[in-house]
């Protein structure tokens, strides 16, 4: 059962909806590479489409009625967005589910080390990473600093062709005989992933012995420029990504080349679909873009907090639903979910690692994974087969190219979502996202196809009665 490639489908206004789609895209994952900034990118984007704080209607204690459209955000690093239909919260929601965090190096909190007039920031990396992928990159720092006094200074440097960029050394290949003997996990450790920040001495009085002066010059500039002393760094969320902007990719600019594909692929679109609904849906729609999905999707703003449940709660007690959980169990067992989550793009060059009839292919569609997990589907969701019939139907009715995929070969290894978790309040779910290429590396690659597909499918399920 081949799906057709979706370039052959497509009319002239189609590709011109494809176009523009994909220069916002493009310019959303330039601009938003930490959750951070998805987050406060997403929320001025619903503001201006009429979304309120869920916060301000709880303190006037305001009765929403459909078509009503309030957001909840968490820490600034995970947000809801809902748009009430309809009908009775008690009957259901369509929920589109991605996250906004993203393979990375965080910097740690006592970072700062100056060796042989080299200064550098130590990393902890964050998620699955190939640590070789990320040397000789210009890198970029993105993040905050909270400081004791209650103040937030924002951090972005590197990304403004004015700014310095910082980079991780390697090995010179020519005394590097030993280090090509090892395994790839080992050639570069995660110790090694220090980011060079500085190198300039500060120039101090004759016979003043300064330890450490390029170090010394650097905390220089960070409190002019910040106002921040080395301490602050212990109250820091600083973040370590690719430097630059997202770039077309072929001869055709038929691709994305970008960081964060994974999944802000699905993110974007997820996020375009809730806030463009034309009309106030039958069924209530909700978009939830949540952090910590590559970490396991833990702590207070990832997809196991009670972010959600506390949010739904809300709603409900302002529709008419009083603070009992029962409408709450009710309105989850009846809900349909897309985790919009990306799957991998079937590569030529590495294809023993997939099985040809069920892989995702670039070009092809949204593509949809029954289930996730690993070997005999261990820590999956698995989609049942009344629930991929309604979805089957839904895509074919409002014309969306879509394929259907498993990541990888049986025992080659695979990966998770946030499915399982929605899927414990017995929530209809199943994984559904764009084909990426060189996935968890620091530069992916998309087709605009697949993110076009991915756009048109998620507005044809939130539209779903």
């Amino acid at each position: 059962m081949e799906r057709p490639n979706a370039w052959k489908g497509f009319s002239a206004e189609q590709l011109a909806q494809l176009d523009a789609f994909s220069e916002d895209y493009r310019a959303f994952i330039s601009h938003n590479k930490t959750e951070r900034e998805c987050v406060a990118t997403a929320i001025e984007l619903a503001e201006q489409a009429g979304y309120v704080s869920l916060e301000s209607c709880v303190a006037a204690q305001e009765q929403l009625k459909p078509g009503a459209r309030v957001y909840a955000s968490c820490r600034g690093k995970s947000l809801i967005l809902v748009e009430l239909g309809t009908q009775d919260l008690e009957q259901g929601l369509n929920i589109l589910g991605a996250h906004v965090d993203n393979p990375r190096l965080d910097v740690k909190q006592n970072p700062l080390e100056e060796k042989n007039d080299l200064v550098t920031l130590d990393t902890h990396y964050y998620g699955g990473i190939k640590k070789y992928q990320w040397v000789t990159l210009p890198l970029a720092i993105h993040g905050v600093v909270a400081k004791k006094d209650g103040s937030v200074v924002q951090v972005c440097v590197g990304e403004d062709p004015s700014d310095p960029v910082f980079v991780i050394s390697d090995l010179l290949i020519h005394l590097s005989a030993e280090q090509l003997t090892k395994e790839a996990s080992k050639v570069i450790e995660g110790e090694m992933l220090d980011v060079l920040v500085g190198h300039r001495p500060l120039v101090v009085e004759e016979g003043d012995e300064a330890k450490d002066p390029a170090k010394r010059y650097l905390l220089q500039l960070l409190a002019e420029r910040y106002g921040m002393d080395e301490e602050d760094f212990l109250s820091a969320e600083l973040e370590v990504v690719p430097a630059g902007p997202a770039r077309d990719l072929g001869f055709d600019r038929s691709m994305i080349l970008g960081y964060g594909h994974d999944d802000r692929a699905c993110a974007y679109p997820s996020l375009r679909a809730q806030l463009e609904l034309d009309e106030v849906p039958a069924r209530t729609a909700l978009t939830i873009l949540v952090d910590k999905e590559e970490i396991g999707s833990v702590g207070a703003t990832g997809m196991t907090s009670r972010f959600f449940e506390n949010t739904l709660a809300e709603l409900l007690a302002l529709t008419g639903h009083g603070d009992g959980t029962l409408a709450l169990r009710r309105c989850l067992a009846r809900s349909f979910m897309l985790s919009s989550d990306v799957s991998a793009g079937y590569d030529p060059s590495f294809s023993s690692a997939f099985e040809p009839k069920n892989a995702a292919y670039l070009g092809h569609g949204l593509a949809f994974n029954k289930f996730t997990g690993r070997g005999g589907k261990s820590g999956s969701n698995d989609a049942d087969a009344e629930y991929v019939a309604r979805i089957r139907a839904c895509m074919d009715g409002a014309g969306v190219a879509w394929q259907t995929a498993e990541l990888g070969r049986v025992d080659v290894g695979g990966g998770g979502t946030i499915a399982y978790i929605l899927a414990e309040y017995c929530v209809n779910v199943i994984d559904c996202g764009v084909p990426v290429l060189s996935m968890h590396a620091p530069w992916e690659a998309i087709s605009k196809a697949d993110l076009y597909a991915a756009w048109k499918g998620y507005e044809a399920f939130l539209a779903l009665a």
